[in-house]
């Protein structure tokens, strides 16, 4: 009588065949308790819900008055929205680019020309310029101010006077409608 591991006389690689099954199905088995045990980790490096909540944020404009400027918040930093006035869409049309250390026309920075959209950080060492409030100073060019370093801003974010080496930069957004916008 012939041992059980032994392979029998008449059928030729049986145990080859036996082996190859065991390897597979435990290779499998060994492949998905891995991926199972490295999905929480994996998950967890996914941004959490709060973040994902901030990464784009609608405003509704229609409260703004002309010539008046809120902040939102939009990835933890403030964006300044300012309805601007004729005589501010003016002076920023009116500007010539070779006066500007970063030169760009007012066109490529307000998608429409009342509603000018910035990201609230001065460009120098990132504080918040001053100019929201009408109370403010605003700077020698009617714009923004960041008293810290002395940087001015003009009625488009231009940096015009100080040290910050670029203009206030503009976020991604759309009009939803001529009266909502989302940022991100």
């Amino acid at each position: 009588m012939a041992h059980p591991t032994t392979p029998s006389p008449g059928v030729p690689g049986e145990d080859a065949t036996r082996r190859n099954f065991l390897l597979y199905a435990t290779s499998a088995v060994a492949v998905s308790g891995t991926a199972l045990a490295l999905w929480p980790f994996i998950h967890s490096m996914n941004p959490a819900a709060d973040v994902l909540a901030l990464s784009s944020s609608e405003v509704d404009l229609k409260p703004i008055a002309v010539g008046q400027s809120i902040t939102v918040t939009w990835r933890g930093k403030p964006v300044f929205i300012r309805h601007r006035t004729p005589e501010e869409i003016k002076a920023a049309e009116s500007v010539q680019l070779f006066d500007l250390r970063d030169p760009q026309p007012d066109s490529q920075r307000a998608k429409k020309p009342e509603w000018l959209v910035l990201v609230g950080v001065c460009t120098h060492l990132g504080c918040i310029p001053l100019g929201q409030k009408s109370s403010d100073p605003r700077g020698d060019f009617g714009g923004w101010f960041c008293p810290c370093h002395g940087s001015h801003y003009d009625t488009s974010g231009r940096i015009r006077k100080g040290p910050a080496p670029a203009n206030l930069a503009v976020p991604d957004y759309t009009f939803l409608t001529d009266t909502t916008i989302r940022i991100g």
